[in-house]
């Protein structure tokens, strides 16, 4: 099925970057995506009584600032409804910012939308960029039409996503016919026919069993470290966050509360990591400070210790002083994390001091 190449294809076409020569982006130490400041407010009707409306202003988005490196992963969580599908409809330019200032690769996304859209990639897992009616070649070979992909790249790139995805088999089948997982494989095919610079995925494990999930993330993880794509991952499992992203940001209410390592996210959270200490016989709770005995069952015992502590002291004292069998660290959940550090939904993002402790009241 090799795909005969179009007129003109193979000279002048700017519309397709070639990997490691996309020009006009940017140095690899600069910031690729810039947001600064960015508002987004919409005006909202709500009926009062017969032939009475009113209008009131949401703020959807509200003054978010932060940077992304090229070839950085970066995850983004927050409840339904903080802006995370805003920010990244901003960032691809299907919505217009109310204020602040937008680049992603040196361009407005709003001013420069079609020029863009050649370099970045987006995937909504709620929505399919896949023609409904035609199997998935058929989609894929439109694609090729719209983005003027030259034949010998298309079918690298079709080649190499078919494979890792194993999309082989569903080629000839309609898109209607796919389960949920299939088409969600399909969809990140097509938004990397084009080599873009940038991906977005937007809750793109969705619905997915166990086995189609981590083949998604190893796809991107390949897709991260051999072709550097820099992408940005808005989801609410946490597992996508914590298997393929170094850096993670949440946003709550519209405002970005936290930008930072998942490990730092866990201390500004507030939480705690737990030692499962083993002995030989039953004693007394261990002595050990920082941690604290949280729990004792016979002979083991559970110590909670701040999530910033160093344990390699610590569990160097334990093993000096008590007979000891076995020990595990387990980090806190960072599920709890976030709960703690967002708090009721109703009463608004948490200040760092109540998340603090709130972090304490959920130790047990």
């Amino acid at each position: 099925m090799r795909e005969a190449s179009e007129p003109g294809e193979r000279e002048g076409l700017s519309a397709v970057n070639e990997p490691g020569e996309r020009e006009g982006l940017s140095a690899v130490n600069e910031p690729f995506i810039e947001v600064d400041g960015v508002e987004k407010v919409f005006d909202v009707r709500r009926r009062t009584g017969f032939l009475r409306w009113e209008r009131r202003r949401v703020r959807a988005v509200d003054g978010i600032s932060f940077t992304v490196a090229r070839g950085e992963m970066v995850g983004c969580i927050g409840p339904n409804g903080a802006g995370k599908s805003t920010t990244v409809k901003m960032l691809t330019g299907i919505l217009t910012p109310s204020g602040g200032r937008l680049r992603v690769a040196g361009i407005d996304p709003a001013r420069e939308r079609t020029r863009l859209a050649h370099r970045v990639g987006v995937v909504f897992g709620q929505r399919t960029t896949l023609w409904w009616d035609l199997p998935l070649i058929d989609s894929y070979r439109l694609v090729r039409r719209m983005y003027r992909i030259p034949a010998a790249r298309y079918r690298e790139n079709l080649d190499r996503c078919t494979e890792l995805l194993g999309l082989g088999p569903l080629l000839e089948v309609p898109v209607r016919q796919l389960s949920l997982g299939q088409r969600m494989r399909g969809d990140i095919a097509a938004a990397l026919l084009h080599d873009p610079a940038v991906l977005y995925l937007d809750e793109p494990t969705i619905g997915l069993d166990v086995l189609s999930k981590a083949r998604v993330r190893s796809f991107l993880k390949d897709l991260n470290a051999e072709r550097g794509t820099t992408v940005l991952l808005t989801t609410h499992d946490l597992q996508d966050i914590e298997q393929l992203c170094g850096r993670v940001m949440v946003i709550d209410h519209g405002r970005l509360v936290y930008d930072g390592s998942t490990a730092g996210l866990r201390e500004a959270g507030g939480g705690e990591r737990v030692l499962v200490v083993d002995l030989e016989r039953e004693l007394p709770p261990v002595q050990a400070p920082p941690a604290r005995v949280v729990r004792v069952e016979g002979p083991r015992q559970w110590l909670a210790l701040p999530a910033g502590e160093p344990a390699a002291a610590l569990v160097a004292g334990i093993a000096a002083r008590y007979p000891l069998v076995d020990l595990s660290l387990r980090e806190p959940d960072i599920e709890a994390v976030i709960a703690t550090m967002l708090g009721p939904a109703e009463k608004g993002p948490a200040a760092p001091g109540e998340r603090a402790a709130r972090a304490q009241d959920a130790v047990p």
